[in-house]
């Protein structure tokens, strides 16, 4: 009965140094694995990012009637290239809202074809709707639309619709921004027209 006790004992002594042997492995690998990407985190980021399309930028702005700030506004945006997708964010008493960059993931980044998502800003008020952005976007880099700056607008609900052209994109919007327009004299177009 003795020599059944001592084998047993031996037994689970022996496999529990094994167990404790392929743990501290196991512990080791994953402390290696984290080491390694904290070591080249650049790299890593670069990896999580596979895929991924900036379809708006972040945009900033002040929202005026007739030249005065407009609190409490709804300020709709909504963007997308292969599916379109909403936020809203409401302007504080100065008028003022704010809007993170846009991302989408696809492996469409990789394939020989041109990227274009749609994107409109508008702002709803007292019942009544205002389209103040309306314009596509045609690189998959973050702040492509205002040369490599965030975009920050002014927009007066009472302004007409212009057209403003960046990077031979046009724009229709009823805002100024932080950017200067192409060359190109675009004044002269008639928006919407027949003629």
């Amino acid at each position: 009965m003795n020599a059944g006790r001592h084998s047993l004992r031996s037994f689970f002594a022996h496999t529990t140094c094994q167990n404790d042997s392929a743990m501290y492995r196991l512990r080791s690998v994953f402390l290696g694995i984290f080491l390694s990407l904290l070591a080249i985190k650049g790299s890593a980021m670069s990896i999580l990012d596979v895929g991924k399309m900036c379809t708006f930028s972040k945009v900033s702005g002040v929202i005026l009637k007739n030249g005065k700030p407009l609190a409490g506004a709804t300020v709709l945006r909504e963007s997308g290239s292969q599916k379109k997708v909403t936020d809203q964010t409401t302007t504080d008493e100065n008028g003022y809202f704010e809007m993170p960059a846009k991302f989408e993931r696809s492996i469409a980044k990789f394939l020989p074809m041109e990227f274009v998502a749609g994107q409109t800003l508008t702002v709803e008020f007292d019942g009544e709707t205002h389209s103040i952005w309306r314009s596509v976007k045609r690189s998959v880099e973050e702040n492509s639309e205002s040369r490599g700056r965030p975009i920050e607008v002014r927009c007066d609900l009472q302004n007409e619709e212009k057209p403003f052209v960046v990077n031979q994109v046009v724009t229709i919007t009823k805002c100024d921004w932080n950017v200067e327009p192409d060359e190109d004299d675009f004044d002269d177009w008639k928006l919407f027209s027949d003629e």
